[in-house]
């Protein structure tokens, strides 16, 4: 065989016998992972949904309930935070609930109410709540035709005050002196206090008019003390009250002690 007839022999590449390893396919367990990640949140999601759902429609029954309000009452629940856990734990961290025009013993309002540490089984305890009553003019004026004496039906609203007008009598005649009426809290009832006065719609002092009218002016310059405790529980007790806007805001401080304690249920009475 000679030199020409030779083909030139190439070496195989090392290792050529043994193929390569395959590589891993990482992504179809990322995939895997993050679809099973999306179903478990829709899930968390779905239950966290239905449990909500479930509270505040078991809080809306029990209002109704305890303050015989209709069937077709509107009743706003909210309950912050995620509600699984807190049922969980065996408490709501806050509960607010809100509805207008509840009857409060012949008056009416719009009530506001957040209520703290919820129990949710067991004695219902909880540590405490704060309530807001607010009251448009037709409202205050059906809350103050309760007080003697005080001309309910010329009642208004005029942040900050509450106005009225009172006539006093000066020699058989009848002469309206408009009053403006600063509200507060004290001893938990609403009072309310000349703030300015008006005769003849030019603005008078207390003085000027206890000049003119002697003794008569009394019934003008007078506090007025409004009781609410016969429309509410003894174991709630207000602390604040302010004209915002065409409405009287009253709030409210509610003893925790209250969900179990029969006594503090009860209306209060007005000395």
């Amino acid at each position: 065989m000679t030199t020409g007839d030779t083909q030139a022999t190439e070496p195989l590449p090392r290792d050529m016998s043994t193929p390569p390893a395959p590589r891993r396919r990482v992504w179809p367990w990322i995939v895997a992972f993050a679809i099973v990640a999306v179903l478990a949140v829709a899930a968390w999601f779905a239950a966290e949904a239905i449990a909500r759902q479930v509270v505040t429609g078991v809080v809306r029954d029990q209002v109704r309930t305890q303050l015989s309000l209709p069937a077709d009452q509107q009743i706003d629940v909210e309950v912050s935070g995620a509600v699984i856990p807190q049922l969980i734990g065996g408490s709501i961290d806050d509960l607010t609930i809100a509805s207008d025009d509840v009857s409060l013993g012949g008056v009416s309002g719009d009530v506001t109410v957040t209520a703290h540490d919820v129990a949710v089984r067991g004695t219902g305890e909880m540590s405490g709540a704060t309530a807001t009553v607010s009251l448009d003019q037709a409202q205050l004026r059906t809350l103050l035709s309760t007080v003697e004496g005080f001309p309910a039906d010329t009642v208004g609203l005029d942040a900050p005050n509450v106005t009225m007008s009172i006539d006093l009598q000066l020699f058989g005649v009848a002469i309206p002196v408009g009053v403006a009426l600063t509200p507060s809290a004290a001893q938990g009832q609403i009072v309310l206090t000349p703030a300015s006065l008006q005769l003849g719609g030019a603005e008078v002092t207390a003085d000027a008019l206890r000049e003119q009218f002697g003794r008569l002016a009394d019934a003008v310059l007078r506090d007025w003390d409004v009781c609410i405790a016969q429309y509410l529980p003894a174991g709630v007790t207000l602390t604040g009250v302010e004209v915002v806007g065409d409405v009287l805001v009253a709030d409210f401080d509610v003893d925790g002690a209250i969900a179990t304690d029969p006594a503090l249920q009860e209306n209060g009475t007005c000395a």
